[in-house]
C-alpha cells in the first residue's frame, strides 16, 4: 500500500479520509493548512497527495506549484469545492494528476487514488527516469526519492545532487536553466529562507560530473543558458 498525505482544513473530512484510507491499508499523514503540508513534504517521502485548494496559510494551488518544482512525479489528487470547468482546467494545467469535487463518494475517491498511484509507477508517468549513454551502464533515477543507479550500482547522492540529476535526465538533450535548478532547491530543509546561493550550483555540477564519469554521459555548461546532459563523446 501507499504513504498518503491528506492536506485538508476541514477537521471532520480530514479525519474521515484518514480513517477510510488507513482502513484500506494505506499509511496516512495529514495537514490542516498549506504550510504544514509543505513541512511534511520536506521531511517525509510520500507516494501521493490528496490536496484541498482552499487551505489557510498557504493555499492549495501554491502547495501544488511548490510540489511540481521539488518532486516532479509525485501524484496529486485535488479535492475541492471549486467545481467550475475553469477551476478544473487550471488545477490540471498546474500539475494535478486528477481532480475531484466536493461532495464526493468515498468509493470514487479510493478508485481515483488507486488509478493515480498505478499510473505513477509506470515509467511513462515518472516512476523512474532512464537514459542510456555510450557505455553499457544505463542511468536510472527514481523520480520520487533521492536514489539513482548506474547499471546495477546505486549512486551515492545528496538530496540536491539527486534533484539536479532528475532535472537533467527528465530534460535530456535540452538545456536546464540555472533558475530551474535553484527553484527546485528552494526551501531545502535546514537552509535559510533565501535558498542555495547561485555560485554553489557549480560545486554540485562538478560533483555530478565525477559521479557520471563511467556512464558515457556528461554535463555541458551552455554559456548564458544553463546545463545540458548529453553523451560525453558529443
Amino acid at each position: 500500500m501507499a504513504h498518503i498525505l491528506i492536506a485538508e482544513d476541514d477537521d471532520l473530512l480530514r479525519d474521515a479520509l484518514s480513517a477510510q484510507l488507513t482502513q484500506a491499508g494505506h499509511t496516512v499523514a495529514s495537514a490542516a493548512h498549506g504550510l504544514q503540508a509543505r513541512e511534511l513534504l520536506e521531511s517525509t517521502r510520500f507516494d501521493g497527495v490528496i490536496l484541498d485548494l482552499g487551505l489557510p496559510k498557504m493555499d492549495g494551488m501554491a502547495v501544488l506549484q511548490w510540489i511540481r518544482q521539488r518532486v516532479l512525479a509525485l501524484p496529486v489528487l485535488i479535492l475541492t469545492a471549486r467545481d467550475g470547468v475553469d477551476d478544473r482546467v487550471h488545477g490540471l494545467n498546474a500539475g494535478a494528476d486528477d481532480y475531484l469535487t466536493k461532495p464526493f463518494i468515498m468509493a470514487e475517491l479510493q478508485a481515483r487514488l488507486a488509478a493515480m498511484l498505478r499510473r505513477s509507477r509506470m515509467p511513462a508517468f515518472g516512476g523512474s527516469l532512464e537514459i542510456a549513454g555510450p557505455s553499457t551502464s544505463k542511468l536510472r533515477v527514481d523520480a520520487q526519492q533521492p536514489r539513482a543507479w548506474l547499471g546495477e550500482d546505486e549512486m551515492e547522492l545528496t538530496q540536491r545532487e539527486w534533484a539536479l540529476l532528475s532535472l537533467l535526465v527528465a530534460n535530456a538533450g535540452q538545456v536546464v536553466s540555472r533558475e530551474d535548478v535553484l527553484n527546485a532547491w528552494q526551501s531545502e530543509p535546514g537552509e535559510p529562507t533565501g535558498g542555495v546561493a547561485s555560485n554553489a550550483l557549480e560545486v554540485y555540477v562538478h560533483r555530478l560530473r565525477r559521479k557520471l564519469a563511467d556512464s558515457g554521459l556528461g554535463i555541458r555548461n551552455v554559456r548564458g543558458l544553463g546545463y545540458l546532459l548529453e553523451s560525453s563523446a558529443a
